[in-house]
C-alpha cells in the first residue's frame, strides 16, 4: 500500500462526501483522518459509495410532511452504513436504483 494509493482513496472518498446533500462544502481534518482509517481497514470504495447511497436515500427519500432533518456534519456519519454494507451483501443493482431515486437531489 503506497502513500499514493492511500491519498488517491482518502481523496475519492473525500470528494463523494462533500458532493452530498446535506453536507459541508469542504471536509475536515477530521473527515480526512476518518477516510484514512477507511483505507488503512481496507474498506473497499465500492463499499463506501453504497454506504453513502444508502443513508441519502434513507434521509432524503421521505415524506414530505415529515421535518428535515438536520445537516451531516462529519464523514463519520456514515460509519454505521458502511459497517451494515460490509456485513450484508446488498445487490449492487438495489444500490443503482437509490443512487437513481436520490441523483435530482
Amino acid at each position: 500500500m503506497t502513500t499514493s494509493a492511500r491519498q488517491a482513496y482518502v481523496n475519492a472518498v473525500v470528494t463523494n462526501y462533500v458532493r452530498l446533500p446535506g453536507t459541508p462544502l469542504r471536509a475536515s481534518r477530521q473527515d480526512r483522518l476518518f477516510a484514512r482509517i477507511l483505507y488503512e481497514t481496507r474498506v473497499p470504495l465500492r463499499a463506501v459509495y453504497a454506504a453513502f447511497v444508502l443513508a441519502i436515500a434513507r434521509r432524503e427519500v421521505r415524506s414530505a410532511t415529515r421535518p428535515r432533518l438536520p445537516a451531516i456534519r462529519t464523514l463519520r456519519f456514515f460509519q454505521g452504513p458502511i459497517d451494515e454494507i460490509a456485513q450484508a451483501r446488498i445487490d449492487t443493482a438495489y444500490v443503482q436504483y437509490l443512487a437513481a431515486k436520490i441523483k435530482p437531489l
